[in-house]
């Protein structure tokens, strides 16, 4: 009887006879794959290595799942019970200089991330970014010396909440972003096209000087416009009122949405989350002063990953990611490492039994019976011909 070989391996039978006759152990494709082979290990357990093999070649990769000799078909049901492996990463216990942390979402889920420019080193599945989430992924980290943030109100709270030591540096693509939502990408008023001149300037500063310059050129700007912003609207019989103006209220803030931009920068300088980047840096040091490493590498490739392996159903696309995570962590042990006996079962699904009807008529229900006389009637009713 001739075995069946998982595309691009040779199968158990044929390992065996290559060991016996002296040569090499199997090379199996991959990045964590180990290539010895141990004589006295059963057979079965051999052949599970395999199909995990292919599994994490398939999952991490580009291929589709018939692009070897195997059908489709077959790959997925010999590699079915690879789903119930979820990698684990352990608590290291390593300080990072930095971590920036966020979030991307797909599919109702959100994946939180905490990156240290370099490697991954945790992260969180929530539905959304909200405080138990955060809290749940950074209880498990050591605080950093700084924390690169988008700016999200409960990722704050739980930062002063775990790591109150932790110096905190605002993202400057998430200021822009917030500034561009308050007064537009080209705003009417005089005192908004300054203040966003000065908002998109921030990416021009580089040392501790200019730092310095640009706190003074927007002081000079607040005093300038405070008067201009503090002007107010009263409301008047048969007048527009703004849709933010509640029903009773005498008046509001003209200018609500410069405020607003405004008010952003002040809790940046006041809660010193601008220039962080600058001050905690020690000589010949260059600190990130943007998540754009975690969003355009860690994030985007969760996106790649998604959308090379499209279709997959809700728990394997999240399964898909753990592995796309794990293989970005610093010092990722062994895919098989993570295998037990009782992975390999496939997921059965549980049927529900079905209640037989009980026997004899019905004392009231919705059901057709002759006896209740509904049957095919003939003959005159009664009525009008």
């Amino acid at each position: 009887m001739q075995s069946t070989c998982l595309p691009g391996m040779r199968c158990a039978d044929e390992e065996e006879r290559t060991h016996q006759q002296g040569h090499g152990p199997l090379a199996l494709p991959g990045r964590f794959l180990r290539s010895e082979y141990d004589p006295g290990r059963p057979r079965a357990d051999v052949a599970r290595r395999h199909e995990f093999a292919a599994f994490i070649g398939w999952i991490t990769g580009k291929d589709n799942q018939g692009a070897g000799s195997m059908s489709a078909r077959t790959f997925r049901r010999r590699t079915l019970w690879c789903w119930n492996v979820a990698p684990t990463m352990p608590v290291t216990g390593v300080v990072d200089r930095y971590l920036m942390l966020d979030g991307t979402y797909f599919n109702g889920w959100c994946v939180l991330v905490a990156y240290n420019g370099a490697y991954v080193t945790g992260w969180q599945w929530c539905d959304r970014k909200k405080r138990a989430s955060w809290d749940a992924l950074i209880c498990r980290l050591p605080a950093p010396d700084i924390a690169v943030i988008d700016g999200n109100g409960p990722l704050a709270s739980a930062i002063q909440a775990h790591w109150p030591e932790t110096a905190r540096q605002r993202c400057y693509f998430h200021i822009r972003q917030a500034a561009h939502k308050h007064l537009t990408r080209k705003p009417k008023l005089k005192a908004g096209q300054e203040l966003l001149a000065l908002i998109k300037a921030l990416g021009r500063v580089s040392t501790t000087v200019e730092a310095s310059a640009w706190t003074s050129a927007y002081s000079q700007w607040w005093s300038r416009w405070d008067e201009f912003a503090g002007h107010r609207t009263h409301a008047r019989d048969g007048a527009v009122r703004p849709s933010h103006v509640k029903p009773g209220q005498k008046w509001w803030y003209t200018h609500l949405r410069l405020r607003r931009a405004r008010k952003l920068i002040d809790d940046l300088i006041r809660h010193d989350e601008l220039f962080t980047w600058l001050s905690q840096a020690v000589e010949d040091e260059v600190l990130p002063r943007t998540t754009n490493p975690l969003e355009g590498g860690i994030n985007a490739g969760i996106k790649d990953v998604l959308r090379v392996h499209r279709g997959l159903r809700e728990d394997h696309a999240r399964r898909a990611v753990d592995w796309y995570l794990y293989q970005r962590t610093e010092h990722p042990a062994e895919p098989w490492d993570h295998v037990r006996p009782e992975h390999w079962q496939p997921v059965s699904r549980t049927s529900t039994p079905v209640e037989d009807d009980p026997l004899g008529p019905a004392t009231y229900d919705t059901g057709f019976s002759w006896e209740d006389g509904n049957g095919i009637q003939q003959g005159w009713g009664g009525g009008r011909r």
